[in-house]
């Protein structure tokens, strides 16, 4: 065998590095602070953790200290007057850590000109009883707890919209339309909450099993079996001879309106046919 010339450029220098490997080194990506809700904003800092919320949502130092007792996490003094509290010692079980940490923090919400601030300090952070000060895990275990309270304060938000969605009454108008690329749609003339709420059961009214949901993406997956004559009499649409199988469903916030778009089992969008089709059969399954 005639081997190339050696050539110096790509030699690998040897390594006298004495940095972690194996489990000793941590792969994870660095935990950030979720802004969730819509109009939120958020920010991080050290040991700090900030969401900035408009004053349009009102107090939200109760539904705070609601979510911190819901998740169960010891309170170990409060303040109502000043919006502050001081957690006792927060035990965390996280599935990727061999050994647990266990943090302290205080928690507070301030009114700032035209929005409302909720500040989370991590104060002390534990592994085994040893303090620990490594910036990587203060990050963690700070955004650890600003994400379960931001979570459970949007899990109120989309309880109290889909409670007012509820309430809504009256038809909901349904049209074919197209979007920006001229590609057909369902045009429903009803908020996205409302749409988003009702969908599914008017949806299975017609042989559309919804089988998985991602409201902040608006996504749906449904597998639809055609159902027989005597559904479509009792609905009062026509069969719109859709093919069985697996579908995506785009939902669509258009401000006032919201659009459906159905996407088959190959991954095309439905034809213009189609589409029309399903004019009629959801006027009928959302007024039902």
């Amino acid at each position: 065998m005639i081997l190339p010339v050696q050539n110096g450029e790509y030699d690998i220098p040897p390594s006298t590095s004495k940095a972690p490997v194996g489990k000793q080194l941590d792969i994870r990506p660095p935990a950030q602070p979720l802004a969730l809700m819509n109009g939120s904003r958020a920010q991080f800092s050290n040991n700090t953790g900030v969401l900035m919320f408009d004053n349009s949502r009102g107090s939200i130092w109760s539904q705070v200290v609601g979510v911190v007792q819901s998740n169960n996490f010891p309170i170990a003094s409060r303040n109502d007057a000043g919006q502050q509290l001081t957690t006792d010692w927060v035990q965390w079980n996280r599935a990727d850590e061999d050994k647990q940490y266990r943090g302290r923090y205080q928690i507070s919400v301030q009114s700032q000109s035209y929005q409302q601030v909720l500040t989370v300090r991590l104060l002390e952070l534990q592994q085994e009883g040893n303090s620990v000060t490594s910036p990587v895990q203060i990050q963690r275990y700070t955004a650890q707890m600003l994400n379960d309270i931001a979570a459970g304060m949007d899990k109120i938000a989309t309880a109290n919209e889909n409670a007012a969605a509820g309430r809504v009454s009256g038809a909901i108008d349904v049209q074919s339309g197209a979007d920006d690329t001229g590609l057909p749609m369902l045009v429903l003339r009803t908020p996205f909450n409302v749409a988003w709420q009702r969908l599914p059961a008017a949806m299975s009214r017609v042989g559309m099993d919804v089988t998985d949901s991602t409201r902040s993406t608006g996504s749906m997956k449904v597998t639809y079996k055609a159902p027989g004559s005597s559904t479509w009499d009792s609905v009062g649409a026509k069969d719109p001879e859709l093919p069985n199988g697996d579908y995506k469903v785009q939902v669509g916030d258009l401000d006032n309106r919201t659009s459906l778009q159905f996407i088959d089992p190959k991954g095309h969008v439905l034809t213009q046919a189609q589409n029309d089709a399903l004019v009629a059969v959801f006027q009928a399954a959302m007024n039902k």
